[in-house]
Formats: C-alpha cells, structure tokens, sequence
C-alpha cells in the first residue's frame, strides 16, 4: 500500500518518528503541498494524510486509487467529506489527543494576561528593577481569580479541562453548550443560557466547534452583554470572533484584555484588526503542539489507517 503525507511538518518537525505509517505500506512524507501539486503527490496512493492541506472533489476526482483520507487533526474542514463519501473514500480525524495540552495552555493564557510575567520579566533584565527606587514595581494591574466566574462556551472535553483547573483556581464555572449534561455540574459549575453567561463572566474562554451556528458568536452584540473589563481567551478557531469587534472593545477598555491562539486566516495576515490592539495576547496556534500531545496525534493516526486495513475503520467522519 502506498501511503502519501502531505504536509507532515507541524506534525512532526524531527523529534517524532513515522515508523509506524512505515511498518503499514511504502511512506512518502511531504513537509509542506502547494496547492498546484496536492494531486500529483497523491498520485496512486491508497492513503493520505493532511493536515491544512486541502483535499477537494476535485482532488478525489483526479485520484481514483485514493481509499483512506487520515487528518492529522480534529477539525476536517479541510476534506470535501460528500465528494469522499461519494467516492467510497472513508475519511477519519483524531477526535481526541490534545485535550490536557489545549485546557492548560488556555489557563496559561489566562494566567499572562492576569499578571504579565513576560512583560515583567524583560523589564528586569533590561535593567529597570535595578534602577528602581522601590523594592518591587509593576506594568499592569495585576488580577487575583480565586472568586471570580469563569466562563466556558463550549463544554466538550477541553471546556471540561479547562473549567477543572479554573476551579482549581477557586474560580466559579459557568458553562455553555447545545448538549448541556448535567451529571458534569459540581458545587462551583454549572450550566448557564448564553446571555447568563455572557452577563456575569468575569473571563469567558471558547472552547466550542466551528459551525454556521458559532461562527462570529463573539460580536459586537454578545461583547456589549459582557461584564466591563472581562477577559477573553479563544483556542479553538478563529472565525468564532469577529476581529474587528474585538479589536474596538479592546480599544475602548470594554474588554480589558484578550489571549487567542488562532486567528480567521493561518498564518495571520498583516491586516488582521487585532494585530496592535491594546492588552492582546495571540500566538500562533501551538496549544496542541507538546510533544507529548503530538505523540498521541501519531499513534491515533496510525491506529486508524491500521483500523482502515483490517475492514473496522474507526473515527469516521463521512459515514
């Protein structure tokens, strides 16, 4: 069998091994796809993998040896999973591999925006603490949490993580989503309407999927029903924001600050409305990239493909 990567490189930089693809077929391994080639790597293969790498109809057209689509994520977007379907192509992701990495980068997130310890940090080495008249200084307000009510759109695993170590904090949960379990709610969580939440958050943090129905749910509509000065973390995807909206609350002091991992177009462009907002956080998608997160990315998506072989083929999502 014949097995293609497309853009293996944010997957496994050098410091993981694609063994395991090796030991199921013959293993090309491509860095990156241009979108002018992404039909010609596949070629004849059986399998391919991809990451961001855009698989169309198109594409499924053009390969008709292709059997096995394997993301390299949870999100797969990126697939025409119907054009897939049609075609007897079973397209599996990996549901669940980054929950711990993602929840402690959120709070990570949090905990910067509360206290500025990089900021912080570069001042003294750049000398000001040791020309300072007193014994201690500091940039920004800085923000105790304990007491304060965080607020998770989205309660899926990575909402439930994330609002376990918000607790932790001795912070108060409230927690959105279409499917509320109650069996999840605890003396310090429990489930709110989206207008609750919004209203009495003091940090709301997004945890939810991309859907027409998420999409831009923070606007500026729900930011002018949020508390004054909250804060705002998103990891999950970008366009669950819109920009422009954020941008202007953060101007204006409405929300005191904001922390985001991902952006509506990867890699950000120069134009992005929230590149030089005041109090903004964004770094560049890399809440799911620990090794050790990684590493269980790769043995999913080698226990899929295997799943594939032996007729059983498991985290399908085109059924």
């Amino acid at each position: 069998m014949k097995i293609v990567v497309l853009d293996g490189y944010t997957e496994n930089p050098g410091d993981l091994s694609w063994e395991g693809l090796e030991r199921l077929g013959e293993l090309t391994v491509y860095d990156r796809t241009p979108a002018d080639k992404i039909a010609e790597r596949i070629g004849d293969a059986e399998a391919v993998y991809t990451n961001k790498t855009p698989i169309s109809a198109e594409t499924i057209r053009q390969c008709l040896n292709m059997k096995f689509i394997g993301v390299l994520a949870t999100g797969y977007n990126v697939i025409d999973t119907a054009a897939a379907k049609a075609a007897g192509v079973v397209v599996s992701n990996i549901p669940t591999y980054g929950t711990d990495a993602v929840a402690q980068y959120a709070i990570a997130l949090l905990l910067e925006m509360c206290h500025h310890i990089g900021e912080h940090s570069d001042c003294v080495k750049a000398g000001e603490w040791t020309h300072n008249d007193d014994w201690c200084f500091w940039k920004h307000p800085l923000v105790e949490l304990a007491g304060k009510t965080f607020g998770v759109i989205g309660f899926g695993r990575i909402g439930q993580g994330t609002a376990k170590i918000a607790e932790a904090l001795g912070m108060k949960v409230l927690a959105y989503d279409e499917y509320p379990n109650k069996a999840l709610e605890t003396d310090n969580c429990r489930y709110a309407s989206l207008d609750e939440l919004l209203a009495q958050s003091d940090v709301i943090s997004l945890h939810c999927p991309l859907f027409p129905s998420t999409e831009g749910i923070i606007n500026k509509d729900s930011i002018a029903k949020m508390k004054d000065g909250v804060k705002i973390i998103n990891t999950s995807r970008g366009p669950l924001i819109v920009e422009k909206d954020l941008r202007e609350a953060l101007d204006s002091g409405k929300v005191s600050g904001a922390a985001v991992d991902v952006v509506s177009t990867e890699p950000i462009r120069e134009d992005n409305p929230l590149l030089g907002a005041r109090n903004m956080i964004i770094t560049p998608h890399i809440a799911w990239a620990p090794k050790e997160s990684r590493q269980r990315l790769m043995d999913i998506a080698v226990d899929n493909l295997k799943h594939f072989v032996d007729g059983a083929p498991q985290n399908v999502v085109n059924k």
